[in-house]
């Protein structure tokens, strides 16, 4: 059984997929890019502003499936630009500041609408 979890305090989706995926034991984000939901628009701060986002919206959907960041079992981090780790792994560490979950960080091409970083979390129940 799944459900589709669904907030107003993250974006919505901007095509053909859900926020995230309620299976029981365990939710599936789909990735977040640093857009503020208010706005419609990128949160400014460069590469620490997108990260902040990314992750606030990350935790805004975690909060509608009645789970916080310390569900978290694995993130993906996408970044436009690998030498922008430091500064994403910096912010990245207040979200998670015990017992931080396995996590991946790669370098694409290019984020959907031109993003500096864009990620996803699987949590468990």
């Amino acid at each position: 059984m799944k459900t589709v979890i669904s907030t107003t305090a993250a974006p919505a989706a901007i095509g053909p997929y859900s926020q995230a995926i309620d299976g029981g034991s365990v939710v599936i984000t789909s990735g977040q890019l640093p857009i503020d939901p208010a706005t419609g628009a990128f949160a400014e701060g460069g590469i620490a502003g997108q990260t902040k986002q990314s992750l606030t919206n990350i935790q805004a959907i975690l909060a509608q499936a009645g789970l916080t960041m310390d569900n978290v079992i694995k993130t993906t981090v996408f970044l436009k630009d690998m030498n922008d780790f430091a500064a994403m792994n910096e912010v990245y560490a207040t979200f998670f500041p015990g017992n931080p979950p396995a996590r991946s960080a790669v370098e694409v091409a290019r984020l959907p609408k031109d993003a500096m970083v864009e990620i996803e979390a699987i949590a468990v129940r």
